[in-house]
């Protein structure tokens, strides 16, 4: 009988450690808690300066947040970027409420399709990282007063692991 339960308990521990690595990526609303994608208020704020307070990693996702028919955002490349070009996006979305997940490593480049907004500042130039793989490193903490609004189960995933790691070992220790 205590073996059985020991099994149990050590099923219930990898099921637990898997599902704990898995919930590694943030969502993260561009503008921070503001959230709204649209022309900066003053010269104070840049949404390039935001994304500096941030850690981007593949994987996590972006929210972009404006009024359906009003504005939009492209997804450009360097060149348009710099330009304000919105003649050719790389990708155009006019939902009002935009989740974009990142996928790849390497700087991610957008602007408001909407006429002069982007000559404005309402652009954006993020870097996207690739992910560390240990379970024991630690999560990113970007919450710096209006820094970006990140979803609350990033930290405590990675340090759930270290303790999902621990449990296994322990659960398949009792088995012997």
């Amino acid at each position: 009988m205590a073996s059985s339960s020991s099994l149990l308990v050590t099923i219930f521990l990898c099921i637990s450690f898997f599902f704990c690595l898995s919930v590694d990526a943030n969502e993260v609303t561009v503008g921070g808690k503001s959230g709204d994608w649209k022309i900066p208020p003053s010269a104070s704020f840049s949404f390039n300066e935001w994304a500096q307070k941030a850690r981007f990693k593949v994987g996590d996702s972006i929210v972009f947040k404006y009024e359906a028919g009003k504005d939009s955002v492209l997804q450009v490349t360097r060149e348009a970027y710099e330009k304000c070009n919105t003649t050719s996006p790389k990708a155009s979305y006019t939902d009002g409420n935009t989740k974009l997940k990142l996928d790849q490593s390497g700087p991610v480049y957008f602007i408001s399709g909407t006429e002069g907004h982007c000559q404005k500042g309402q652009k954006l130039r993020l870097v996207v990282v690739t992910p560390r793989n240990s379970a024991f490193s630690p999560a990113p903490s970007p919450s710096e007063f209006d820094g970006p609004a990140v979803a609350p189960t990033s930290g405590a995933a990675k340090l759930t692991g270290a303790f999902a790691v621990l449990n296994l070992v322990l659960g398949f220790w009792t088995l012997f």
